[in-house]
């Protein structure tokens, strides 16, 4: 009987392949928990190994399967050698997912040469070299998908966070010009970025600051297991960019309408809007050059007012919604003028007739 049943079931066929940067905490941990449940192997990189053993454990116990490979993305030889090894071990590379980040919060004037060096060849780097490491395996295959976790700040710089802002524009720009490098040899990989809204993540828990007071993600603030269902989503329904949250979408949109408005807004209120009320301790530890041990999480410090879900859709439908409005709100005008005209032709007609009677 038991032969039988074997022959019936036929092979077992083989996990998907997920690597996830940043797996380590964040979004990105929310990420390869999602992809565990979903039965996914899934290569785990980021730089503090135990944190990312803890996350092989809980994938693994979700059912998932999960190898370790601890690294520092900035190093373009670490990511190539860990496909490899993760191509080796759990089978070919399905999707890529770049999430790894650092960033530091503070005035331009008072952030050095070095530091904006790090933000960059991290959270910028980072991501080319992932997304480099991806290709030498997916383009032989000619199948596979590459995620880019971005950002509203992709499209619209804040103050408080210029190196970060700057990455997040830059990977959106080689984003865009590798999608048109693989439309022009008709590649099958999908290439696509989800920005996202503010997330509750143990970034500001950790991330240098020179500013008085402790960093705050803007309201409003989204739960990172809210990312991590919409980014496995996008997955199963590739499309060129997804916006995540109605305030990526006004972000984004207003940005493009009235770029000058927003620069005086974020002037008011995006400085105070990303402290907290509480002195930072000058004994703080940040993550910018060194993981900092025993913070590895998946939510941040402030659940209390983040939310459990989120708006989220493709970037090409939703630019064409204020288009949408203004060409509705055309035609209506244009309908109500004809409709004035028609009602005023009618009283003169009216009006003559009544004058020849």
């Amino acid at each position: 009987m038991n032969g039988e049943a074997s022959l019936h079931e036929g092979p077992v066929r083989p996990r998907p392949v997920v690597v996830v940067t940043g797996a380590s905490a964040g979004v990105g941990r929310a990420i390869a928990h999602r992809f565990g449940r979903a039965g996914y192997s899934i290569g785990l990189i980021a730089r503090d190994a135990e944190a990312l053993e803890d996350v092989r454990r809980e994938i693994e116990d979700v059912g998932g399967r999960a190898v370790v490979m601890p690294l520092d993305v900035a190093d373009a030889g670490a990511v190539f050698a860990a496909a490899d090894r993760i191509a080796s071990t759990l089978g070919p590379i399905d999707i890529w997912i770049n999430d790894a980040m650092v960033t530091v919060f503070s005035p331009v004037w008072r952030m050095t040469p070095d530091e904006f060096r790090r933000v960059t060849e991290v959270t910028y780097l980072g991501f080319v070299h992932g997304t480099m490491a991806a290709l030498r395996h997916m383009r032989p295959a000619n199948r596979g998908t590459i995620i880019q976790i971005g950002s509203a700040l992709a499209y619209r710089g804040i103050p408080l966070q210029s190196a970060y802002c700057g990455a997040k524009h830059a990977i959106r720009g080689f984003t865009d010009s590798l999608r048109s490098e693989l439309r022009h040899e008709q590649s099958r990989i999908n290439l696509m970025m989800l920005q996202l809204p503010a997330v509750n993540t143990p970034q500001f828990d950790w991330a240098r600051a020179h500013m008085p007071r402790t960093p705050r993600p803007v309201a409003p603030v989204v739960e990172p297991e809210v990312i991590a269902n919409i980014v496995y989503d996008a997955a199963q329904r590739p499309a060129r960019e997804y916006w995540i949250g109605f305030s990526t979408l006004k972000v984004i949109l207003g940005n493009m309408i009235l770029p000058g408005f927003l620069d005086r807004y974020l002037a008011q209120t995006c400085i105070s809007g990303q402290q907290t009320d509480h002195p930072i301790d000058p004994s703080r530890r940040d993550n910018l050059e060194q993981p900092v041990r025993g913070l590895h999480r998946t939510r941040g410090s402030f659940a209390s007012e983040a939310v459990d879900s989120a708006f989220a859709g493709p970037a090409s439908m939703l630019r064409l919604a204020p288009v949408m409005a203004l060409l509705g709100t055309a035609a209506l005008a244009v309908v109500a003028a004809r409709a004035s005209r028609s009602t005023s032709s009618g009283h003169r007609r009216r009006q003559r007739g009544a004058r020849l009677g």
